[in-house]
C-alpha cells in the first residue's frame, strides 16, 4: 500500500508540469539532488552521473528510469564537480573547474579509467590547467568569465565552455582547449558566443555527437546545437536554438545518439530531479 501511495505521488507531480518537449524517462534517485553532469560511454546502456560541490566523491551509473546499477567511490576530494565526458577507450573524465568566483588557480580534470569502472573504490590520474590570459585570482567582477559547467572530450583534447559571472553578459561562453594527457597546462582560448544577458542563459553543461558533426550546449532557457563548425572551433558556424518551455536547473547533457539527447536537472522543491529525453532533429 505504501509503494502504490509513493508512486501515485510521483504520477501526480509529473502530471501536474508542463515539460514542453522534453519527455521525461524517470526520476533520478531521490538521494542525489544536485547531480550536475551526465554521459553515456559509447557502447553502452548506461548513463554515468555525479553531484557537483558540496557533495561526496561519488559517480553512479544509472539506466534510462533512474534506477543505480554501478556506484563508484572516488578517491579524490569533489571541489567543484562539474561535468563528465568519456573517450573512444570508454575512459571516463570528470570537470572538477567548478569556479564561482574566478578563485581557482588549480583547476583539474580527473580521469577513471575504464579498467576501474567495476570497483567499488577508485584512483584517478589528474590533469590539471589554467586558463590563458587569466593574472589575478579571483579578477575584478567585471572579468570573471572563468567559471565552467560544461566540457567534452575530442580527438585527444577536451574542450571547455566557461559560464560567465559578469552581469549583463550572463550568456557568454569562451571555448578553450586542453591536451587530454597528465601534466599541467594552458587551456588556450579558440571561440565564443552570447547567449543572452540575463542568468537562465548560463551554459550549464555541453557534448559532441559521436561523429563529431554536432556540438549541444545546455542552458535554463534553452538547449543550442551548432553545426558546419570549422575545425575545432565548435563556436562557430551554424547555430540551431531550441526553447524550452519547462523551468528547472538542468546541468547535464549527453548525446544519445546523433538526434537524441539526455538531459538532468537537479531537484529543488517540487521542481527537478528528473531524467529527460529531448529529439532535435
Amino acid at each position: 500500500m505504501k509503494k502504490i501511495t509513493i508512486l501515485l505521488s510521483i504520477f501526480l507531480l509529473i502530471s501536474c508540469q508542463n515539460f514542453g518537449q522534453l519527455k521525461v524517462l524517470g526520476e533520478l534517485p531521490g538521494g542525489l539532488k544536485e547531480i550536475s553532469g551526465n554521459e553515456i560511454v559509447a557502447g553502452s546502456d548506461l548513463i554515468w552521473i555525479h553531484e557537483d560541490g558540496g557533495n561526496k566523491s561519488e559517480i553512479f551509473a544509472i539506466d534510462f528510469k533512474g534506477k543505480i546499477k554501478i556506484e563508484l567511490d572516488i578517491k579524490e576530494k569533489n571541489n567543484d564537480w562539474e561535468d563528465i565526458t568519456s573517450d573512444e577507450f570508454g575512459n571516463l573524465y570528470i570537470g572538477d573547474f567548478g569556479n564561482n568566483y574566478s578563485s581557482r588557480n588549480h583547476l583539474k580534470i580527473l580521469k577513471i579509467n575504464k579498467k576501474d569502472l567495476d570497483k567499488k573504490e577508485v584512483e584517478v590520474e589528474e590533469i590539471e590547467f589554467e586558463y590563458e590570459h587569466q593574472d589575478k585570482f579571483p579578477p575584478k567582477k567585471k572579468d570573471r568569465f572563468f567559471d565552467a559547467e560544461g566540457f567534452f572530450y575530442f580527438k585527444n583534447n577536451f574542450y571547455v565552455f566557461t559560464k560567465s559571472r559578469v552581469a549583463d553578459a550572463y550568456g557568454k561562453t569562451s571555448l578553450y582547449k586542453i591536451p587530454a594527457k597528465k601534466g599541467k597546462h594552458t587551456a588556450k582560448k579558440i571561440g565564443s558566443f552570447n547567449n543572452g544577458k540575463e542568468s537562465n542563459a548560463w551554459i550549464t553543461a555541453a557534448d559532441i555527437s559521436e561523429d563529431g558533426k554536432k556540438v549541444v550546449l545546455l542552458s535554463q532557457k534553452n538547449v543550442l546545437i551548432f553545426t558546419d563548425f570549422k575545425s575545432d572551433n565548435f563556436l562557430s558556424g551554424k547555430v540551431k536554438k531550441i526553447p524550452l518551455e519547462h523551468q528547472s536547473q538542468k546541468e547535464g547533457v549527453c548525446f544519445k545518439d546523433k538526434n537524441t539527447l539526455i538531459i538532468t536537472d537537479e531537484k529543488a522543491g517540487r521542481k527537478g530531479g528528473f531524467l529527460y529525453e529531448l529529439k532535435i532533429n
